[in-house]
């Protein structure tokens, strides 16, 4: 039908068009072309829509097509839900009565219990009036008998409860610092460097060793004089070594050797020249290396003696372990322990920066290095706070901050981390005889023995001299008589051992 009408209103357009042109022509001949034009139009038109019709009829059937299936998927799916619904329903109903039924259980034995409540209370009073009758004294009478005979044995009990209230609060405590130690030192990086006290120059050939020593040993004569260290030429191929305890000389007496073998112009004064050129090198690298670990320790702003100063360090090591990377080091770990402690970030970075600044200059001056530290800061307006940081970080002053225990809890991680330090066998073997001697001298004490290379001391004690609580005191005095009189990386653990053994046999 809608063909229809098209076909319709284009018949009566063309019409009207052909009428309205023939209206205005007034030629017969004209008016029977515009007819024929007419008809032809009127033709064309209607074939035109047919052609609509076809293609409407399978547009349409299409669309019938497609929503008869998704009527049907549609169908499908409620289906499928009415299904689940029922099916969940079901559910539920099941579920209720489980639950009426457990209430109902739960009603019952709350009710079995009260009255077992009620009869267990009356069989007390009725034990406790029996007991009264047959003791012939009153109940608090009776309490005060049992107290005065159970207070000996509360000894025992009482030192029991020690150890485990101890041991849980040292298990909550070392839970909690286990994990911010471990969280802090997984987000450091760490480097490990060996301990020198020479250094060796390699050789083009082994004829340079006759030109480095000079006539009549002239040149290294005149070398170990204005280096201050000592030139050993020996029978190692292609190569001399340079010792000294003060690594700065060393270095720059080892440029100093580089650069004259290269040139090639051993003499008194091209040695002095050369030296002087290396000095100043040297104190050029010290200054960019100590500017470099302020970035890298985050403690910007330090006066320039202190920059120049702690740059020395990068020449300085203690057990192993370069001095100017363990203050970095101890700079990042104290960061973070004292953002998770809530504490001064910048005050804690800072002290374990420069808790070790002395070491820079106890090779030249008198005194410990804490001691020279905290005259240096203190000459160069440092921060009070950041002051006592340094001089508490070995305890010889009393620790009134937590930046000052955190300043010494990253110096220990640092120092006492797997790969940081090291020691000859020679101190090694004394530290651990003294750890052992140290523990013997206690009364009560039967043996002692040092393990997990003198990082834990186990002492042996004997049980007839010594109870549970004496034992814990015991391990304390250890443990601070160990403080006051070694020296040692990082931390001793002191166990003491109360072992009773009865032994019977059967005959």
């Amino acid at each position: 039908m809608i063909i229809e009408a098209i076909l319709g209103i284009a018949a009566a357009i063309a019409a009207g068009v052909i009428a309205f042109r023939i209206g205005r022509r007034q030629s017969h001949d004209e008016g029977a072309v515009l007819r024929a034009e007419a008809d032809r139009t009127l033709t064309e038109a209607q074939a035109r829509a047919r052609e609509l019709l076809v293609q409407n009829k399978d547009e349409i059937q299409k669309l019938r097509d497609s929503s008869e299936r998704e009527t049907k998927e549609r169908r499908l799916e409620v289906q499928r839900e009415e299904e689940r619904q029922v099916r969940r329903r079901a559910e539920v109903d099941s579920q209720r009565d489980k639950l009426e039924q457990r209430e109902k259980r739960a009603n019952t034995r709350q009710q079995q219990l009260d009255k077992l409540a009620t009869d267990v209370e009356k069989l007390q009073k009725d034990r406790v009036t029996a007991l009264e009758r047959i003791a012939a004294m009153t109940r608090d009478e009776g309490r005060t008998e049992l107290l005065n005979a159970v207070r000996e044995e509360s000894r025992n009990d009482m030192a029991r409860v020690i150890r485990e209230t101890e041991a849980q609060t040292r298990e909550t405590a070392e839970m909690r610092a286990r994990s911010i130690v471990l969280e802090t030192i997984q987000r450091v990086a760490t480097d490990t460097v060996a301990e020198k006290t020479v250094s060796a120059v390699e050789l083009p050939n082994e004829d340079v060793k006759g030109r480095i020593i000079g006539r009549n040993g002239r040149n290294i004569q005149a070398f170990e004089q204005a280096a201050g260290v000592d030139v050993i030429v020996d029978d190692t191929p292609d190569a001399v070594t340079i010792s000294c305890f003060d690594p700065v000389r060393r270095e720059i007496a080892r440029r100093s050797l580089e650069t004259l073998v290269r040139d090639g112009r051993i003499h008194p004064q091209r040695i002095e020249k050369t030296l002087e050129d290396a000095k100043r090198e040297v104190e050029r690298i010290m200054w960019d290396e100590g500017e470099r670990a302020t970035v890298e320790a985050g403690v910007p702003n330090l006066p320039v003696d202190i920059i120049k100063t702690m740059g020395r360090l990068k020449y300085r090591t203690s057990y192993g372990q370069n001095q100017l990377f363990h203050a970095v080091e101890s700079a990042r770990i104290a960061g973070l322990l004292a953002s998770e402690l809530k504490a001064d970030v910048k005050i804690c970075r800072a002290g374990a920066f420069l808790h070790d600044i002395g070491k820079a200059l106890d090779r030249e001056n008198e005194g410990t290095h804490v001691q020279l530290g905290v005259e240096l800061l203190k000459r160069q307006s440092i921060s009070p706070k950041i002051i006592h940081c340094v001089e508490s970080h070995h305890h010889d002053v009393p620790q009134d901050t937590i930046e000052a225990v955190i300043v010494e809890i990253s110096d220990a991680i640092s120092g006492s981390r797997p790969g940081a330090r090291r020691e000859s066998l020679e101190n090694y073997v004394k530290r651990v005889r003294q750890l052992e001697d140290t523990a013997r001298q206690f009364p009560g004490v039967s043996e002692s023995y040092a393990v997990q290379a003198g990082r834990e001391v186990r002492i042996i004690v004997r049980p007839e001299q010594l109870d549970d609580l004496a034992c814990i005191q015991l391990s304390r005095d250890i443990a601070k008589r160990i403080e006051e009189s070694m020296e040692y990386p990082g931390q001793i653990k002191v166990t003491v051992v109360r072992e009773i053994r009865a032994v019977e046999y059967a005959k």
